[in-house]
């Protein structure tokens, strides 16, 4: 069985079917009639991803292991692949599983219950991504020719990882913007200016410079001026155009504090698609590996 580590696992059906179950569980109270345990072990520090699966695994009615890292047999020397051991063998049904490191799933790959990505290192997010798809989708109705740019920095990004290949699978137009030093050359889109994006993007996803993953810190002053979201280029943009941002935001940095409540922001909604979007994938892996079927799944 395969754990949901990319959404590069998906077909476009079943991204589709994740997108409709997520809007779904927006409109239903859905609960699972079976006393199941999952655990969430975040390994780094987290607010949206963490307390976003935690609210919807409550929703499902799922029984929530948490994990303190601080306080856990980590500082005794315990390996990550002992720590998910553990939980395994005391009878977890599934992991949701956080790491800095960027291949952390390839020395847990034969844990025999499912293991759930909420964050490999600068490699993937798949459940940020899938949440992003839900809110454009949710704009739009389609992807197909929709011009997406992703702005920021997309060298450290897992987000950009997890969103860029899905989007252009879906049909978008997919473009990067970066500061010098930001790029990541390793994806395959053309990168564009944010004066060039805002005039003809539907779409614009800002991203946090990622300080705790940089070697050198850079001086951050002018960043906004010259390659952030200023209220002037918002001005410039598409009618129905909308802005992104996986958060947390560094106000005034990356975009003016002013549009992050913005008409055209969608950030709070992406948060809250957040939830009910982890329903779905929670309740697609667990299907997946038959732990349940869908006559467990029930309207209450």
């Amino acid at each position: 069985m395969e754990h949901f580590i990319s959404i590069d696992q998906l077909s476009k059906q079943e991204i589709f079917q994740l997108l409709e179950d997520a809007q779904m569980y927006q409109m239903k109270k859905m609960q699972i009639s079976k006393q199941l345990f999952v655990a969430n072990l975040f390994f780094e520090p987290s607010t949206r991803t963490k307390m976003s699966f935690t609210v919807a695994e409550r929703r499902l009615g799922l029984e929530v292991l948490d994990f303190h890292a601080e306080a856990s047999s980590l500082a005794k020397g315990e390996t990550l692949y002992d720590t998910v051991k553990t939980f395994e063998s005391i009878g977890a049904n599934a992991l949701v599983i956080r790491h800095e490191a960027d291949q952390w799933i390839e020395e847990l790959e034969h844990i025999t219950i499912p293991i759930i990505n909420a964050g490999a290192g600068t490699r993937e997010h798949p459940t940020q991504g899938m949440l992003d798809l839900l809110t454009i989708y949710q704009e739009f109705n389609t992807f197909e020719n929709l011009n997406i740019v992703i702005v920021g920095d997309i060298k450290h990004s897992r987000v950009a990882n997890s969103n860029a290949h899905t989007l252009q699978r879906l049909g978008a137009n997919v473009y990067l913007s970066a500061a010098p030093g930001y790029e990541d050359e390793s994806l395959p889109f053309p990168y564009i200016t944010i004066d060039e994006a805002v005039e003809f993007c539907h779409v614009v996803m800002m991203l946090r410079i990622q300080h705790e993953r940089h070697v050198e810190k850079h001086d951050t002053k002018q960043y906004l001026e010259q390659f952030g979201l200023t209220k002037e280029r918002e001005q410039r943009m598409l009618s129905k155009a909308i802005i992104l941002h996986p958060a947390p935001v560094n106000r005034g940095v990356e975009m003016d504090s002013d549009l992050v409540e913005c008409s055209r922001s969608r950030i709070f909604k992406q948060m809250n698609n957040g939830v009910f979007m982890r329903m779905a994938i929670l309740t697609h892996v667990l299907q997946k590996w038959g732990i349940i079927n869908e006559n467990l799944v029930k309207e209450c």
